[in-house]
This record gives C-alpha cells, structure tokens and sequence, in this order.
C-alpha cells in the first residue's frame, strides 16, 4: 500500500519543504539538511504524488513554489510553530521554567534597557532559551496574538486588540515633529500645515506586521515616503536631513539640544500615545518562571521610565 498524505508530512518533511523555498533550489536545500540531492528530491516527489499535485516548478534553476505548493507552506509554518508551542507547554508543565521564552519589542523601546534585562535574566543561568526579537507598530502586537512572543513590550492597544490579552501600562510617549537644521522646513513659518508638509519627503517607520496588514501613522495621502525598518534608522534619516518626521521626544531630546534636530510646531494635534506591555495566559494557568520574572522587571517604575528613554549618542 503506498503511503498516504499523513504519513509523509512528518515535522521532518514539512522542514525539508521550508528549506527548499528559504534556499531556493533543491540542492542548497539538501546541503542544509544534510542530504544528498537525489535523496532529497525523492522526498519531495514521494510527498507531490500522495497529494497528487506539484508542490515546485522546475522549469528554472531556482525552485519556486506553485499555488498548491505556497499553500502547503503557508500551513506548514503554523503546524510547525503548534508543534514548538506544544513542546514548550510539556516543558514548561514538568518544570515551570519555558524552554522559549520570546520577547517582542517595539523600536521605540530602549534597546540598550532590553539588553540589561537580559543580562539580569540570564546570569543564574535559566534552563530557558531566550528569544528577542524586534518589531514595528502593529507587529509587535501581532507577533504576541500569532503565538509568536510570550511578552509584548511597547504595544500600542485598542479595545478591539487586546480583547484576549492580558496587559498593563508601561507610560506615556510624547511625539515632536523634527527636521535637520539644513532641511527646507528648518526656517519655515510655524505652525507647519498639512498644505505645507506635503510638499516635503517624510521619513515612516515600515511595520513589521506580514502581508501588508500593517499600519501608518503621521503620513499625508500622496506625500512623498522614505520608509525605514525601525525607529533608530528613521532617526539616523532625519538627522542627515532626508525628510521630516514625528520622534519619540526622549529620542529627539539630546539631538533638539545639541543643535542636530529642530523641532517645527505643526497645525495637527500633538501625538502622546499610551504604550503597555502584554502577554498572554488564555487558560488562566500558572505563569511560567520566565513570563513572572519579565513581568516583576515591567512593574518597576524606573525599569518603564527606562524602557521609555533611548539612549542615543549624539
């Protein structure tokens, strides 16, 4: 009896399949996972005939997904991510510490303070790999409810976006809208209007949410857009003078007062958005060792007061 779907599409293979599309031929893929190509490729038609469809095109050198193909992928990522979160709950259930622990941080939130948390954490030296991983506006968020991050620092929520989460507040962050010194709009008029904004480049932030779900702040319809990955970046873009743009104001703060950044009052309402932290607990279980031990840290004031105050060289 020739095998049958279930039978094929083992951890192993759905891995293999994930390595194929990430290298983007068969043979790198075999390289990686250690197989001879042949081997490899037998592996994957043994899969395509139980299935009875044909997962890569090889018309070129470069392997590349069919519909069919993409669509398997798609679902072999989050099979993949179940079968990770499963292991981590027996884990966790046997001893109390997670096997994974992943933070998810916003780029508004002080790297240098992430890095001192983790220091602090790992030095008893926890039987806990710890993960962090950084985020843009809504993916922060999204990497939280997809199961990707046990903890989310600097979410922005609405009641519709935490409805099953739990989650408390880190502060209050205040926005300035700066330019370079040497920026057309460093001598303008104030207050700075739309009408005027528009007829200049603005510098975005890029959100790291997939699939273009993501969101946009502060930009004008038909406005010309640099778009960076993260909020350093967007402030590096700013100080050379490629475009303006809202700042965290403790991120601006040392570069207004140097001279390096001018800060322009706009006709719009100022930006303060309250930021939180977030995790998730569906089940009302015990929290894991990792998750109360990052949670006792968030509920210090100066470890918010921190978070919330990039420290920059200016």
């Amino acid at each position: 009896m020739p095998p049958v779907s279930r039978d094929l599409l083992t951890p192993d293979a759905l891995s293999m399949l994930l390595a194929i599309e990430e290298t983007g031929s068969f043979a790198a893929a075999a390289r990686q996972r250690g197989l001879v190509p042949s081997a490899l490729t037998y592996r994957v038609r043994q899969i395509e005939d139980a299935l009875d469809v044909l997962l890569f095109d090889r018309s070129s050198r470069q392997a590349k997904a069919t519909d069919a193909g993409k669509e398997l992928l798609r679902e072999a990522k989050r099979l993949l991510q179940d079968v990770d979160a499963l292991a981590n709950r027996v884990k966790r259930v046997a001893t109390g510490w997670e096997s994974v622990f992943t933070v998810a941080v916003d780029s508004i939130i002080s790297r240098s303070v992430v890095m001192e948390l983790c220091d602090r954490f790992l030095a008893p030296q926890p039987p806990t790999r710890l993960r962090i991983r950084y985020e843009t506006l809504s993916g922060t968020l999204a990497a939280l409810k997809s199961g990707q991050a046990d903890l989310a620092i600097g979410v922005f929520l609405t009641a519709a976006s935490h409805a099953e989460l739990l989650h408390d507040r880190l502060g209050e962050v205040s926005f300035v809208y700066a330019v370079a010194p040497h920026h057309p709009l460093a001598n303008a008029p104030e207050p700075l209007s739309d009408a005027v904004l528009l007829q200049h480049r603005a510098v975005a932030v890029a959100d790291s949410v997939p699939r273009g779900e993501g969101v946009t702040i502060g930009l004008l319809g038909g406005q010309d857009v640099l778009t960076v990955p993260d909020m350093p970046t967007k402030l590096e873009a700013q100080l050379r003078g490629l475009g303006g743009g809202f700042l965290p104001e403790s991120m601006a703060k040392p570069y207004l007062e140097s001279g390096r950044l001018v800060a322009k009052k706009v006709s719009r309402v100022q930006r303060i958005s309250q930021v939180e932290y977030a995790w998730r607990n569906p089940n009302g279980n015990s929290l894991g060792h990792s998750l109360s031990w990052w949670l006792s840290q968030l509920s210090q004031d100066r470890t918010k007061q921190a978070l919330l105050q990039p420290h920059h060289r200016v």
